[in-house]
């Protein structure tokens, strides 16, 4: 009953439509509480996440909703290790709850959280427990609904968890698998598919080309690679710019890995004319989407046309033309702090537009910080910064700990709130409970 209680008073810091009466001020352990004159509160980031791992076992949908936003704020903000040590498996466990029964904003946010849950862990026996316990609640929560956010953040989940977590080629292949068939689903006679969204086909094409880049070998089905190539040819011709992006640096990955030619010279001394035959097509495939690619790259701008979004698509397509036809990689720098990433492949560049989408504003601290990122990019940050000094606080640490719409200073003023109708309650002659006190 006790842990109960205190998950309640945790929780209620994260619900803003809680109006019930407070026994106690000890919302927060005092050990993470500095009351001031002015009844300043300060809570440290680890008290703030056990709150919200409480928060997580409360029946109002809104309160855990809150709760995973602050999760993942934090663990965007700073790398969680320490927590993630005492509470992974905690943590894993109420996310896939979210995912099981949550509404679909609850299970966006939850995916989002076990994503950042494994890039915090790297690779490891606790990123293969994460693939194993969540693949299943992911598949299901992928036939239980049509919502395009919820589909998107459970297609990066799984991407995320199966590029960190998985070992083998053929778990890489079977979540590519299961990506596949949410725009190509397997359906009965009477079974009638319904049409996924832009946003889902571009989640799909990104997620999937990104854990095609961890596959050695998988071009060499030439079968498997024809059917690829078809059909994103066919997202070529799609009105949704960002689908059209996402096929293109698909079919530049598979042409970079594929080394087609090779399958020129086995072609002309094999007997198997299938070989021949599949080799044929993907090059009259290779012939029409040069074609394609050559317009997109200098497409003119119509009507309510987004200038950016326009700039954006010639750039990527160019890229894509001078590798088709020439051979010459991307090279893309990107400033993180003081220093620059330089990638030079398909590959990379995939990999990392995937992870700066998926981090959002917690990316430049993932750079820096996560051993993971560096040894995938070969990335050596500038000696990293002395910890406890706020002139030095990111923008992201800031955000969370000082901006007055944080999620720590919402906390605050709830706390502020609860504990000034405490002491007019004590001053009415009321009952009232002191700051030490534990229910």
């Amino acid at each position: 009953m006790g842990k109960r209680s205190s998950q309640r008073r945790n929780a209620a810091m994260l619900d803003s439509d809680d109006t019930d009466s407070v026994s106690s001020s000890s919302t927060v352990g005092t050990e993470n509480m500095l009351v001031s004159g002015t009844e300043e509160v300060q809570l440290d980031k680890e008290s703030l996440l056990d709150q919200c791992i409480d928060a997580l076992y409360e029946k109002r949908g809104s309160t855990r909703e809150k709760a995973l936003a602050a999760i993942i704020e934090a663990f965007n903000s700073t790398l969680q290790h320490e927590f993630v040590e005492k509470k992974f498996v905690t943590l894993l466990h109420q996310c896939l709850n979210s995912i099981k029964k949550g509404s679909a904003k609850e299970i966006s946010l939850a995916s989002h959280a076990i994503g950042l849950l494994a890039l915090t862990t790297g690779p490891g026996d606790k990123a293969q427990e994460i693939l194993e316990e969540s693949i299943t609640p992911i598949l299901q929560a992928l036939k239980s609904g049509s919502e395009a956010s919820k589909i998107s953040s459970l297609l990066e989940c799984l991407a995320i968890i199966t590029f960190i977590g998985g070992n083998e080629a053929e778990e890489t292949e079977k979540s590519m698998q299961t990506m596949w068939q949410v725009v190509h689903p397997k359906l009965g006679s009477n079974v009638v598919a319904a049409k996924p969204s832009p946003g889902v086909i571009t989640a799909m094409v990104s997620a999937w080309s990104f854990l095609l880049t961890t596959i050695d070998g998988w071009a060499n089905d030439l079968k498997n690679c024809q059917e690829s190539i078809t059909y994103f040819s066919t997202l070529l011709d799609k009105d949704d710019r960002s689908i059209r992006i996402a096929a293109g640096e698909a079919l530049a990955l598979i042409f970079e890995i594929g080394k087609f030619y090779k399958f020129s010279d086995e072609a002309k001394v094999s007997s198997d004319s299938s070989i021949s035959k599949e080799f044929t097509h993907i090059q009259g495939l290779k012939a029409k989407i040069l074609n394609q690619v050559r317009d997109l790259s200098s497409e003119a701008g119509g009507k309510g046309s987004a200038k950016k979004d326009l700039n954006n698509q010639r750039s990527s397509f160019r890229e894509i033309l001078d590798f088709l036809e020439d051979g010459y990689p991307p090279e893309t720098s990107v400033k993180i702090g003081g220093d620059s990433l330089h990638v030079t492949s398909w590959s990379q560049l995939i990999q990392l537009n995937f992870l700066r989408h998926f981090l959002g504003g917690g990316f430049v601290k993932h750079m820096q910080e996560n051993e993971f990122l560096h040894d995938l990019f070969g990335f050596i940050p500038n000696r990293k910064k002395l910890p406890g000094d706020e002139s030095r606080m990111t923008t992201s640490d800031k955000r969370l700990f000082k901006s007055p719409n944080s999620v720590v200073n919402k906390a605050r003023t709830q706390i502020r709130n609860k504990q000034r109708m405490m002491s007019q309650d004590k001053n009415a002659g009321h009952f009232a409970v002191g700051l030490g006190d534990e229910i």
